[in-house]
């Protein structure tokens, strides 16, 4: 894959794509948008294209040695890292350091990117500002990140922001015609909101039916169903979408809902709640996912969001 195959970014790739054409690259980026609208696929393609034997094109040809390597993770002058245990380590910067402290070996720069950017944790980002501050020579550093917000300022202001966005249904169409077809198809298109790569890595019908399964056992007081701080940002991914098609339903906005195959067991459950309360709920979620980076406890969390919706839900 080249630059410009990417679908639904073409405003992020011709700005890249200019850049490389009037050799006018930075030493440090930052692809900024959600999560799987194609930040990390764009940043190894904009890799492939600074190495490319074919370099005044503005593109990688994908077919050289050097394109080939990076995208197998193989090139001596590219390095990908990303977080372990949702975390990116002082260790990972230092072998950063380590990567950046020699010369290209057949490349004509080293490229480093960092998926998942906003995972670095204090002494990480405190290392890798060192490293923005006095950028080698011949060196491109790329950060990918979904919440550029978690990132120090003094990083991110040191960063060239490209910004990519969610993908229109017929670009995420496009997308994801080659693992769904029909049905399945217009369903996995509506469940990704713009987020295509979503919907290739899981299948969003059973995540929603597994929130689903999760929300009930809330409602009948059933005991905390989390197993992880990935299972508890999964549940809130899934609960604010819920109420925002509760609150569009409430509103009359029956086609403008996410989970359109939902309708009838939504509407019901809308008829049971008044829409300043959904609001309500909407905001007290919202602010309970944004808190979850500072590790609330499972149980507690589980117990006061399962108390907060019976209340609510039931009465």
């Amino acid at each position: 894959m080249s630059l410009i195959n990417i679908i639904g970014q073409s405003k992020a790739v011709t700005m890249l794509q200019g850049m490389l054409r009037r050799q006018r690259v930075a030493s440090s980026y930052m692809f900024c948008g959600e999560s799987g609208i194609g930040k990390r696929t764009s940043a190894i393609n904009f890799a492939k294209a600074l190495n490319c034997v074919d370099e005044d094109s503005g593109d990688a040809c994908d077919a050289c040695p050097s394109c080939t390597k990076i995208e197998a993770g193989v090139h001596p002058d590219f390095l990908l890292i990303t977080p372990e245990d949702r975390i990116i380590k002082i260790e990972e910067i230092r072998m950063i350091e380590e990567a950046l402290s020699f010369k290209p070996f057949e490349g004509r720069r080293k490229v480093i990117i960092i998926d998942e950017a906003e995972t670095m944790n204090i002494s990480a980002a405190n290392a890798f500002l060192k490293t923005l501050e006095e950028p080698p020579a011949d060196s491109v550093v790329i950060l990918v990140t979904a919440k550029p917000g978690a990132l120090p300022a003094t990083i991110r202001s040191r960063c060239s922001r490209v910004n990519f966005y969610p993908l229109s249904p017929d670009a995420c169409r496009e997308v994801l015609s080659g693992r769904y077809q029909g049905q399945d198809l217009d369903l996995a298109v509506t469940l990704s909101m713009g987020r295509p790569g979503a919907a290739h890595t899981n299948d969003l019908r059973e995540e929603r039916d597994w929130f689903l399964d999760h929300f009930r056992n809330m409602l009948q007081a059933g005991k905390d169903g989390w197993t992880s701080r990935d299972d508890m940002e999964r549940w809130f991914d899934q609960a604010v979408i819920i109420l925002r098609d509760l609150a569009a339903l409430k509103i009359g906005g029956q086609s403008r809902i996410i989970n359109l195959d939902l309708h009838d067991y939504l509407s019901d459950l809308s008829k049971s709640i008044e829409l300043k309360v959904i609001l309500y709920l909407y905001q007290e979620l919202s602010l309970l996912k944004s808190q979850l980076l500072y590790n609330l406890n499972k149980s507690i969390t589980w117990n006061y969001t399962a108390a907060l919706l019976r209340k609510e839900f039931t009465n």
